[in-house]
């Protein structure tokens, strides 16, 4: 017979060997992908840290926006204390990263649903839809490359199970709110913008009632119409750059993006009754508080993003609320639907889970249809653009300056690779990822708007246009497209080619 001890170890065995595997299904489902989207902001920083010579042209891109984070420092921190090799770490990090996620699931479903099949259905749903798209603001629940925002929110759901008896109106102690806070702090120097819409979460679960909430909510909307009066508008350079992320715009979402925000609202306010119906009142008082959570954060996007006076605002991204409010919807409709219907029939389980999964497996290998699904840290090449990406990293000087077309992530085959994150040298400003940290600090506003534009037409440049770019800019090199490269490249200054893209001096 078991020792109260070995139960609890073979629990906590069963426990971890369960998220082990979803950690496993997690990355076969959505793939993993390296330098991708953000990580073209994240991984020249980390580099930088490891190689100050890196960069010399163009760190005006990236620094200020990993500054605040130690995000960045600790990853590089840990490259160098084991000698490994920047992709091996992060991809490590990645799988620790979705580790740590899941575990904040499991724990903040252990405090909303009973039982382990409960907390198995959760924790599984999130887990199948990882990758599914946050209506309108860009971000997923988790990314398929690591990402800052995924150990911040671990943290930020830790908090939240430690103050969700809170949401019954139970106290929880001082002890316990400073060790939430403290955890949003910890958040904090991961992704300051997500601890801080965590902290808003957290107070919302701390308020004594729902009515309270909303008061407050409103309050803090007026609040918001008068600090328009104070806030002076952005230059013409940084409102280019604010408006290329439509995402900050709700008048420019489709109208399934409005579903997507309205919606949840609405289902949290349903499952909120069901729960308190089937007896789990903590779940209950927790979708109540996560939809007003929702509500106030959706109201706060209307007003910041509708009148043209708040649109200095647009950068703090209200919406983003919706990203924790996924979380804690879909945790518990799965534990939910666990515990109401799929109950012990596994073959229920896989009628749900099953076609969920091919789904999202899909669209994720229709996403990256140019890359394999899984880009291992093993040295391959995962296309034509980052085989090019990685020649540039091995045969250019470190000083190197390149030009690239402004949209080339954007490219068909090119899956969203960052050039300054694979071939660790500096490029001209692009519209993919620099006008994002253009709007965050305006006063790069006016770099990023001169550099850009010196670039329209980059596919038609002849010699003349490109002597230009080098004698204002510096520049000395170019990725261009093999089929159709610009007419003013000299194909003899061409060093490297594949398939799809070809490698030249610009000198």
């Amino acid at each position: 017979m078991n020792s109260p001890w070995q139960s609890a170890a073979n629990a906590l065995n069963r426990k971890w060997l369960t998220l082990t595997a979803l950690v496993a299904a997690a990355v076969g489902i959505h793939g993993y992908h390296y330098g991708i989207e953000d990580e073209a902001i994240y991984l020249p920083a980390i580099k930088a840290h490891l190689d100050p010579s890196l960069y010399p042209h163009d760190r005006i891109f990236f620094e200020p926006q990993t500054k605040p984070m130690l995000f960045d420092d600790l990853v590089a921190a840990l490259a160098r204390v084991f000698h490994a090799p920047v992709d091996a770490t992060v991809f490590v990090l990645y799988l620790l990263s979705l580790l740590l996620l899941l575990a904040a699931l499991w724990t903040l479903a252990t405090r909303l649903l009973p039982g382990a099949r409960a907390r198995l259905g959760g924790v599984a749903l999130v887990t199948v839809l990882l990758t599914l798209p946050v209506a309108g603001t860009c971000i997923f629940l988790a990314d398929q490359h690591l990402h800052p925002r995924t150990p911040a929110t671990a943290l930020i759901l830790w908090a939240v199970a430690i103050v969700v008896p809170c949401a019954e109106g139970r106290a929880i102690g001082l002890r316990r709110s400073v060790g939430a806070f403290a955890l949003i702090a910890l958040a904090a120097t991961m992704h300051p913008q997500m601890a801080f819409y965590g902290a808003i979460f957290i107070i919302t679960l701390l308020l004594p009632s729902v009515r309270l909430g909303a008061v407050l909510g409103a309050v803090g909307c007026l609040a918001l119409l008068a600090v328009a009066m104070f806030i002076a508008p952005g230059s013409a350079e940084w409102m280019e750059a604010s408006r290329s992320r439509e995402q900050h715009y709700l008048l420019r979402w489709h109208w399934y993006e409005w579903l997507g925000a309205v919606a949840p609202i609405l289902l949290l306010m349903g499952m909120a009754r069901l729960a308190r119906v089937r007896g789990l009142f903590t779940a209950s008082a927790v979708a109540a508080r996560t939809a007003l959570f929702a509500g106030v954060g959706f109201a706060a996007g209307l007003l910041i993003t509708i009148p043209v006076s708040m649109e200095r605002l647009t950068p703090y991204q209200p919406l983003r609320t919706l990203h924790l409010t996924y979380i804690v919807m879909i945790l518990l409709a799965g534990g939910m639907a666990a515990e109401f219907a799929l109950k012990d029939r596994p073959w229920r389980w896989a009628v749900l889970f099953l076609p969920l999964a091919g789904a999202m497996s899909y669209a994720q290998f229709d996403t990256f249809a140019g890359s394999r699904h899984i880009e291992l840290p093993d040295g391959r090449a995962s296309n034509d653009w980052v085989e090019a990406f990685l020649w540039v990293k091995a045969h250019t000087p470190v000083d190197a300056y390149f030009v690239l077309d402004p949209h080339y992530m954007s490219t068909h085959g090119e899956d969203y690779h960052g050039f300054r994150a694979l071939a660790e040298r500096s490029q001209m400003a692009d519209w993919d990822k620099d006008p994002g940290v253009a709007l965050l600090f305006p006063v790069l506003a006016g770099r990023w708007h001169r550099e850009v534009h010196a670039l329209d037409g980059f596919n038609r440049f002849t010699r003349a246009d490109f002597v230009l770019l080098h004698r204002e800019f510096g520049v000395g090199w170019t990725v261009v497209p093999r089929a159709e490269p610009p007419p003013g490249i000299d194909l003899a200054l061409c060093p490297w080619q594949n398939h799809t893209v070809m490698v030249c001096r610009l000198e």
